[in-house]
């Protein structure tokens, strides 16, 4: 089983990375893509986790970018863990990850529903490398009693439209692929059915998208089908994976439940440059 798209503690899942790993290798997952939002502080961990199980890493990303007010997934894969520019740009998606917290809990207590601000951000303020987000708020909202859980947090309260949502600012998706290129990197639109603008993906192309994302846990047969003809039209490679986070709100299944067929690996290994 080949998973490319998991996510750890370092940014919102519920696992560490050494848990991750320990998950995968159970579910008989035998190449691993770690893609943290906006960090790559989990992937060391993971990596050496990794090599323990025999299993083939790749090192990953999940940048956040803004067009038209909403926000697109980006997919890295293949760059330098330790590209300097690469990590500044970095550091300032998760400080702005924070302002935008901070205005959500804000929004909030206007509503009469009062969140300690430094005590959910701690992690994130103690390891800047900590990417935080709307799962932070809504886990302490279901520990506060305000929700009875993940999904009822958001969207009643935390989604767009609703009281204390606000709107993402960040690079436009064309900066994000020029970034993750410069970088060493290919870019992979993430979960294009819950983008729900497929009309963007040819322009995407043209600034420099490499991959698409069509096996995801959100994509039924139909949406797989239709992305793989998008990746056909337009040359583009394919990439896929559960999005496991540990958590009821990001589908049900484990690590490997969604697995990237070995042809399509095959063609992106020449960009990933791993080992094994």
């Amino acid at each position: 089983m080949i998973d490319l798209h998991t996510h750890t503690t370092a940014s919102d899942g519920r696992c560490s990375p050494e848990e991750l790993t320990a998950r995968a290798a159970g579910a008989g997952v035998t190449v691993l893509g770690l893609t943290d939002h906006d960090t790559v502080a989990g992937c060391a961990a993971a990596a050496a986790a990794c090599a323990r199980h025999g299993i083939v890493f790749v090192p990953g990303i999940e940048i956040t970018a803004v067009t038209s007010e909403r926000d697109v997934h980006v997919l890295g894969y293949g760059f330098d863990t330790a590209s300097a520019s690469l990590l500044a740009f970095l550091a300032e998606q998760r400080q702005r990850r924070v302002a935008r917290v901070r205005e959500m809990i804000e929004r909030l207590a206007r509503h009469r529903i009062r969140l300690d601000a430094d005590g959910i951000l701690a992690p994130g303020l103690a390891d800047s490398s900590r990417a935080v987000g709307r799962p932070w708020i809504a886990r302490a909202l279901v520990e506060a009693g305000h929700a009875a859980d993940h999904n009822e947090a958001f969207d009643r309260l935390l989604s767009r439209g609703r009281p204390a949502y606000v709107p993402r600012e960040g690079p436009a998706p064309a900066d994000v692929f020029t970034r993750l290129r410069e970088a060493g990197g290919l870019s992979s639109l993430a979960h294009p059915a819950l983008v729900r603008h497929d009309e963007w993906i040819p322009r995407f192309a043209e600034e420099g998208l490499d991959a698409i994302e069509a096996y995801h846990s959100d994509h039924d047969g139909l949406d797989t089908a239709r992305y793989l003809h998008f990746a056909r039209d337009l040359t583009l490679l394919v990439t896929g994976g559960s999005d496991y986070h540990a958590d009821s709100a990001h589908g049900g299944g484990g690590p490997g439940s969604v697995s990237l067929p070995r042809e399509h690996f095959d063609r992106l290994r020449p960009r990933l440059k791993i080992d094994g």
